[in-house]
């Protein structure tokens, strides 16, 4: 019976092993740049070439969940890695207008320090550097003012240059109406 369960066990935790192996990600051809050096790893495409001369993205990014205690938002990282990806494929990163819109949970992660610490979270704000990395390379990040209202954030609390709208549904509205395409995810 011993032996029994014990080859069980070992049999379960084997297939455990492989399992995870199976489902790791090879991130090993993912890299930064050639806009942002510190955020939004991306990777050529075997059989995909550069994008057509004169390609050009009006895009928005629509993002609520909060970054994981300690790392910069994924989502709003989205926004670099977009450009990125788009700029190494030959689009000129002039031609890429992008606009991050921020209501939820996700609202702050786009507070100074203090509010930061005000607000009671543990450690420093990690989506600092990133949210100033983009607002340094021109996209547009702009918060939700319902969700500032509910989370008590002032505009003050903000990083210098995150912008705030009447709502994350007006932003997106008004962002439609200028020509721009909301990311689906």
């Amino acid at each position: 019976m011993r032996v029994a369960i014990l080859r069980y066990a070992m049999t379960a935790a084997l297939a455990a092993l492989v399992a995870s192996a199976a489902s790791a990600q090879d991130m090993s051809a993912f890299e930064t740049g050639p806009v942002f050096k510190d955020f939004g790893p991306h990777a050529p495409v075997e059989g995909v070439g550069k994008l057509s001369a004169g390609t050009a993205f009006k895009h928005s990014f629509d993002v609520s969940e909060a970054a994981s205690e300690g790392k910069a938002n994924r989502h709003i990282e989205s926004a670099a890695r977009f450009i990125n990806m788009h700029a190494a494929a030959g689009v000129d990163p002039e031609d890429i207008q992008v606009v991050v819109v921020v209501h939820g949970g996700a609202s702050l992660d786009l507070l100074k320090e203090p509010a930061w610490e005000a607000q009671g979270k543990p450690g420093v704000n990690a989506s600092h550097a990133l949210v100033r990395d983009l607002l340094d390379h021109g996209v547009r990040v702009i918060l939700c003012g319902q969700s500032a209202v509910a989370h008590g954030i002032a505009r003050s609390d903000l990083i210098p240059g995150v912008e705030m709208a009447l709502s994350a549904m007006t932003a997106h509205a008004v962002l439609q109406q200028a020509g721009y395409t909301v990311n689906p995810f």
